[in-house]
Parts: structure tokens; sequence; C-alpha cells
């Protein structure tokens, strides 16, 4: 199977999708654009992962209408199992394939101008405020043939805007359940957080079923003002048939703060984009990502912190493990443009191996347009130390326990820095389930 130049939909089709859906003119021009610019746009081609035969385009159905849930009660127990904090349940929303199925916002924070409900829905009821932001200073529609696929197909996802001066205690959750086949996500999550404002978000991809094939095509965008704070955590879970291209990028304003927490758990063939731009002065960035790999999986994931800044900082940590035959590729880039005076820029990434037929590869690349700056990178590949393996066995460990508390003890660096007790926990739990 190859990436096909032809769009997988017709005008016409959405056309009809953005009349049935009440869209805005704005975003029917936008789905409209991106068709018309998909053909002349090349491919994203990721450093040293060939995906000219991966699955991108091709599938059954662009929506899949699912029934709502009437309460939690109602969800999977895998489900239920990520949702273990009264507090989360009070600010939460639940998307089953390409439905809105639950939303609930406390009453506290819609008598604050927060907003918190599906993209779509957003679109429509607050129009002006989504189209400021959507696909403008994060992601292009035209930076390639993905980024306009996603612009013209998207069908659901979330939006979540934080009033100036407003701090969120409590953290909001997204959940996004794939529970059909033939499912296809084209979700898109727009975040802004105003001036002086503060907010944790965590969001779940889930598959409770397997499928032979599948497509999802996500994209996140935050948006922090001057002094205001992200924390972003995410668990995405998908199964082995589905191909994944994740893009998450954020925009720190003037002292502005945004801390991404992610685990890539996915089984199936994933290619992700963390990109963080420090616009401000002062600004600050963290990228802490872990993955487990498994099967015959192929992934690559890039992390990148551009500092446009004076005084930005920007932190990378970035641990893998790769299973069976999976392979992966780590990028890690810290880029200092000219003027961006006085910043920092320091990553480190590490991949274990546990079989023969296993592959990782980490690349640290740092690119320093300013000379009075600071920057450091780590990067390391191997293989279990068979002298760890031989002691935990030796004390009547057996070998694929050794090999699991070895696993654990790896990515607990960073695992345990992660901010948001909440994304640890399932994330700990994901680990445990895919080195079982």
């Amino acid at each position: 199977m190859t990436t096909e130049t032809k769009f997988p939909i017709e005008k016409e089709y959405l056309n009809s999708f953005s009349n049935e859906n009440n869209e805005p003119a704005w975003l029917a021009e936008l789905r409209i654009q991106a068709l018309q610019s998909f053909g002349e746009l090349p491919m994203p081609k990721p450093d040293k992962t060939k995906i000219d035969k991966w699955n991108f385009t091709e599938f059954e159905n662009h929506v899949v209408k699912s029934e709502k849930y009437e309460n939690l009660d109602e969800l999977p127990e895998a489900v239920k199992s990520l949702l273990d904090s009264e507090e989360v349940n009070r600010n939460l929303y639940i998307q089953r394939n390409n439905t809105p199925a639950y939303t609930v916002l406390s009453e506290e924070l819609k008598s604050q101008g927060v907003i918190f409900t599906d993209i779509l829905t957003a679109a429509k009821e607050h129009s002006g405020l989504v189209q400021k932001y959507f696909m403008k200073d994060g992601i292009k529609v035209d930076e390639h043939r993905l980024t306009a696929l996603h612009a013209a197909l998207v069908n659901g996802g979330a939006f979540l805007y934080v009033p100036k001066n407003v701090e969120i205690k409590e953290p909001i959750q997204s959940v996004f359940v794939h529970d059909q086949a033939e499912a296809t996500l084209f979700n898109h999550v727009l975040i802004v957080a105003d001036d002086n404002s503060s907010v944790t978000y965590v969001e779940n991809y889930i598959s409770t079923l397997d499928t032979e094939k599948g497509i999802v095509n996500i994209a996140t965008e935050v948006i922090a003002g001057a002094n205001a704070r992200v924390a972003y955590g995410a668990v995405d879970s998908l199964s082995s048939g589905i191909t994944t291209y994740v893009n998450r990028r954020g925009v720190a304003g003037r002292d502005a703060k945004i801390e991404w927490a992610l685990g890539l758990m996915n089984d199936g063939d994933t290619i992700s984009e963390n990109i963080t731009y420090l616009m401000g002065d002062g600004s600050f960035g963290d990228a802490k990502t872990v993955v487990v790999g498994r099967g015959e999986q192929k992934q690559n994931f890039t992390t990148s912190i551009i500092h446009f800044g004076k005084n930005s900082e920007g932190y990378i940590l970035k641990h893998g493990v790769m299973k069976d035959s999976a392979s992966s590729i780590f990028n890690g880039i810290g880029k200092i443009e000219h003027g961006a005076s006085k910043s920092n820029a320091e990553q480190e990434s590490r991949v274990l191996m546990l079989s023969e037929k296993a592959r990782g590869d980490a690349n640290p690349i740092l690119l320093i347009d300013e000379d009075d700056v600071t920057a450091g990178h780590a990067a390391s590949v191997g293989r279990v130390d068979p002298i760890q393996m031989y002691y935990l066995m030796s004390r009547g460990i057996p070998k694929k326990e050794a090999e699991r508390l070895i696993i654990h003890g790896f990515l607990a660096p960073v695992v345990n820095e992660l901010p948001i007790e909440g994304v640890k926990k399932q994330l700990v739990e994901v680990i445990e389930r895919k080195v079982r």
C-alpha cells in the first residue's frame, strides 16, 4: 500500500459536511483551501524513517456516529480507570469515536469565563475566538500534506479557553475513546491561556479494540499569553493496526511557561512532532517524553524547542524502551535564534533495546545562531546490561521479572519528573501492561 496524492474525499462532501454542522464560513473555506493545496504539498520527511508505504489517506468513513454516555457508569472499565479523581470528573470531555459523548464543566469555572467544549461546537458558538488562533501561530495548514489533510478533515477534538488572570487549580481532562474499527480520528485540540492565567490539561487516547487498519491524524495547539502557565499531559494508547500522525505545538509569550508530559504508548506505526516556540522574553519550555515500543512497530519522535525570546529556557528529556522487533528514532532539537541572548537549551535522549532485533536511534541536535547563550545535550542507545540481569536473577528473580524491573528503573527518571500526578499514574499502568 502506498500513500496516494489523491484526496480521499471530494469537495462536495466537505461542503455538505460543513453545512450539516452549521460551520462558520471561515472554517468551511479553510477546509476547501486545504483540500486544494493537498495535492501540491509534499509529505513530511521524518529523519531516517521511510513513510512512503504508510497509510495516511485510505479509510472507509470520515465520521462514525456513536451513542453518547448518559453518565460515567456507562463507560468501559478501561476508560473508567482513567477517571479516578472527583476533581477531574467536574471538568471533563469524552469523545467516542467522532461523537462528543460527555461534557461537564464546573459552575465555578463557567462563572469565571472559562470555555471548555468540543472543537466544532466552539467554532460555532465562539467563532471569532477560535478563528483567531486556529492553525495560525502554532500549526500551519500548508506545512505539508498531512497538515492540509488534517485541516480539511477535522472531525473532533476540544477547545479550552482560560481568560486573563484566571488560575484553574483543578485539572481539566479530555478522553478520546476509539471503540469502532472503521472510525478515523482527525482531532484538533486548541488551548488558549490568556495573560496571567494557568491551567493543567490532561488527555488520553485509548483504543478498546484491535483493528487491522486505522488512521489517526491529530493536532494540538497550545497558546500561552504573557505570564501564563500551561501544564499539558497526555497518554496515547492506540491499538497496533492504527497509523498515527500526531503534531503537538506550543507558543509561549513573555514569561510564559509550557510544560509537556507525554507518554507515547501507541502500538502502531507513529510519527510524533512536539514543537515549542519560545517567542517572548523570559519564556520557558519543558518537554518530557517516555516511549515503549513493541512488536514490529516503527516510530519517529521529534521534539523541538525553538528560542526567539531573550532569557528563554528550554529543556528536553526523552527515554524510550524498544522490545521485540520495534524500532524508533528520537530527534531532539534545541534551536536558539539570532537575538535570543542569555537563553539556555538543554536536552537528554536515551533508548534501551531489550532484544537483538530491536532498534533505537537518538539524535541530539543543537542549532545556535546567537553567541551569548548556554546549551548542552546528552544521548545514549544501548542494550540491557547483562551484569544487571545476572545480579537480579542470582537473587532468585525470574528473567521476565528482572527485565520488568530494569525497564521501570530506566524510565523512572522521566516518569518521576512528570509534573502531573494523574498522568504519572496512568502512564505507569500503561507501561506495566506493555512490559508484561
